[in-house]
């Protein structure tokens, strides 16, 4: 049942909406004109693009000239475009205004003043709970494609890892922008409302200090969140927050449907018995398994230790030493909580998970869907246990992609220790936000849903097919980037036994992984940067001293 927060100002807002139309269309036409006389000044005393006491012919600068001509016409294009559609939505939300307001006469015709001052809040909260109810907070929506679903951004107390980055913007911002800084601080702030001061038909239960008094939750209790906005409906905010000495979570529900917040719900998620399957399909890579090993003993046995390890091993190359591996880190461990299943053909990721997930036979299991090369921390084992629900929710979410540490680090005599290279910055990696193979759910949703197209062959693919079936169906998909999963680089090799379709899709990866745009303008680039060099130095060399 959805509990609203109070408002006192909603008699006010629902008085004068015809005012605030006005006026925001008033505003919009304001801010037409300003963007149309406004443009970005330049420093006159600036020196032009290019190298410092170098000369440039007439055809250079009337070439930049027109490239700048060009970009602001492109901009103007955009602006006006954004100005109509903003337009068009004014237009839409005063015909449903009007309708409303129609729909109030009516049923108000023939009654006093009175009837109508109390009916027009009912009429303002109804249209607002519509709103939720439309959204996808509570049940999931049904989408055509993996294109479809909107994504969570997710945020800490002082950061927010977002998808969009543009040119502009980064995988990790800090301090984030104004607005968005104010939005959250109120969402943060709005949780502890709703935690310390609970209605009656919470989920939750008093919780006694040493001395009998309650516990008060506050911002430093704030573990992480996410939201994501539906243009047409509302923003909706997904909390989580702990206290240091407890062992449960608290979880809060918000929306903002254009309005004021609204509370969708308050509960705890204990997840101190909530064991994790760790599926990795492996053929070969015993290196990169030795490494993937030292990460599992140092998160998941040391730290964790709620964990169990299912590797699907592929052919006969390489499974001794796997065994060896595993092996010595139950012996120095003490750790006996894993599976290794041994199948004596080609390589096939489905498969390999489709196999782990029902070598399991102890019940109900979240599940995580792992690959050898994927580094994860401790934290990143929470947020799956807290963003996977059996019947109602799979959690994928997006991996920061490592690029290639001989690159990104090429000014180095060596690429410095993993640990270090974990890093969310824009020539170290990118969210791999087209990339569905890291995932978290329930055995039973697994098995429900009907796996993986086992008829997919060899890379990539499979993952894709898994991902649209949650998606035609009613469970929420939570798709969201995480700050503790990384994919270290690797090279890649595109097989020629590969489809066309999966060809492509490995190049297209193989490409992505390699460095960021500029690192990899300067390797294009590195000829014709060396002869510059070059030249400067001959320079530099051929004038008179003294």
């Amino acid at each position: 049942m959805l509990i609203r927060m109070p408002r006192r100002s909603l008699i006010l807002q629902a008085r004068t909406r015809w005012l605030l139309l006005g006026l925001a269309l008033l505003g919009i036409l304001i801010l037409f004109m300003y963007l149309l006389e406004c443009a970005p000044q330049t420093d006159g005393n600036a020196s032009l693009p290019g190298i410092i006491g170098e000369n440039y012919g007439k055809e250079y600068y009337q070439a930049l000239l027109q490239e700048q001509e060009e970009h602001y016409q492109t901009r103007a294009s955009s602006l006006k475009r954004q100005i109509a559609q903003l337009k068009q939505e004014l237009q839409e939300m005063s015909e449903k205004m009007r309708s409303l307001q129609e729909k109030k006469n009516t049923r108000t015709n023939g009654m006093g003043y009175q009837g109508t001052k109390e009916q027009i809040p009912s009429d303002l909260l109804e249209f607002l709970h519509s709103q939720i109810d439309k959204a996808e907070v509570g049940i999931g929506a049904k989408l055509p494609s993996e294109y479809g679903v909107i994504p969570f951004e997710s945020f800490t107390l002082m950061k927010v890892f977002q998808l969009e980055m543009g040119l502009t913007r980064h995988p990790e911002e800090k301090p984030v922008r104004k607005d968005k800084r104010d939005e959250l601080v109120e969402v943060i702030e709005a949780g502890l409302e709703v935690i310390n001061n609970p209605d009656e038909e919470d989920d939750q239960e008093d919780e006694d200090g040493p001395v009998g008094d309650k516990q008060l939750f506050n911002e430093n209790d704030f573990v992480e969140g996410y939201y994501r906005t539906e243009r047409d409906k509302g923003t909706q905010y997904e909390l989580f927050f702990k206290k240091a000495d407890l062992m449960e979570y608290r979880h809060v529900t918000l929306f903002r449907p254009f309005g004021p917040l609204m509370k969708v719900k308050s509960e705890i998620i204990d997840i101190t018995k909530s064991v994790i399957n760790i599926i990795v399909p492996l053929a070969g890579r015993t290196e990169a398994f030795a490494q993937f090993m030292q990460n599992f003993r140092d998160v998941c046995i040391l730290q964790d230790k709620r964990i169990h390890l299912t590797v699907v091993y592929f052919g006969e190359e390489g499974l001794s030493k796997v065994k060896i591996i595993l092996e010595s880190v139950s012996r120095e461990a003490n750790f006996h909580n894993y599976t290794l299943v041994s199948l004596n053909e080609e390589f096939n990721r489905g498969r390999g998970l489709d196999v782990g997930a029902r070598a399991w036979d102890k019940g109900e299991v979240l599940m995580f869907f792992c690959d050898v090369d994927i580094y994860f921390s401790a934290e990143f084992l929470n947020s799956c246990r807290l963003n996977a629900e059996p019947g109602r929710k799979v959690f994928y979410p997006v991996v920061f992609s490592l690029y290639n540490p001989a690159i990104v680090y090429a000014n180095q005599d060596v690429p410095p220790p993993i640990d270090q290279q974990l890093v969310h910055k824009k020539d170290s990696g990118f969210w791999r936000d087209f990339g569905f193979g890291m995932t978290c759910q329930y055995r039973t949703d697994f098995l429900t849903i009907g796996g993986f197209d086992l008829e997919v062959k060899g890379w990539g693919g499979e993952d894709v097919h898994l991902y649209r079936k949650y998606l035609r169906g009613n469970l929420i998909v939570i798709r969201t980037p995480v700050p503790g999963l990384f994919h270290l680089w690797h090279e890649k090799h595109c097989a020629d036994e590969l489809t066309p379709e999966q060809y492509r899709m490995c190049i297209q990866s193989k490409a992505m992984n390699e460095a960021s745009h500029s690192h990899l303008g300067m390797l294009v680039f590195r000829e014709e940067i060396e002869t510059h060099l070059h030249k400067q130095a001959y320079r530099t060399n051929s004038e008179p001293v003294g």
